[in-house]
């Protein structure tokens, strides 16, 4: 999902060349016209993850995964695909929530119920991934784990920290071993 294109145009300001890829058209064209108003090169497609294997399987020094497994249905299934674009040695970020009774407060009755920042119902809690099963998902996927780090978002100064145990939201990075 290229959420509007908010990371998309944030790792091409850093000097990235991007593919932001969402199945939404809606999101797509949010993404589009904001790299047309800013002049952010990103290459934006409307797709599924599996429509990029023919083209680009094995060639990505990076895929990002960010807030969708736990819509997703079969996360195990979007783990591999995303695996399967990546070069040797190259990385996978995946951010999604842990089912936790502190993600339940704050992601679903907080986000959505008490603040509103968030349509009731985007969130099922029953469909959120623990940091241990995301990890087996990508080893099964043929992926080396490392990094688990939680993230923050305060919602009244619109900011996130990447810090602390996974409590809620988290990232967690793992690497396809080069080839020997």
């Amino acid at each position: 999902g290229c959420g509007g294109g908010l990371l998309s145009e944030a790792m091409a300001q850093q000097g990235a060349h991007v593919l932001g890829v969402d199945a939404g058209e809606t999101a797509i064209n949010v993404a589009r016209l904001h790299a047309l108003e800013t002049g952010i090169a990103v290459t934006y497609r409307q797709c599924l993850f599996e429509s990029l294997l023919p083209e680009f399987a094995g060639t990505f020094d990076a895929v990002t995964c960010m807030e969708v497994l736990e819509h997703m249905p079969d996360p195990s299934a979007t783990i591999a695909l995303c695996a399967q674009l990546l070069r040797p040695g190259g990385r996978l970020i995946a951010a999604t929530l842990n089912r936790s009774p502190r993600s339940y407060l704050m992601a679903v009755l907080g986000a959505e119920y008490v603040l509103g920042l968030l349509p009731r119902g985007t969130h099922d809690y029953q469909r959120f991934i623990r940091p241990a099963e995301l990890a087996a998902m990508m080893r099964r996927a043929g992926l080396q784990v490392g990094e688990v780090v939680g993230m923050r978002y305060n919602p009244f100064s619109h900011s996130c920290v990447i810090a602390g145990a996974p409590q809620v939201n988290y990232l967690m990075c793992a690497d396809l071993p080069p080839v020997r």
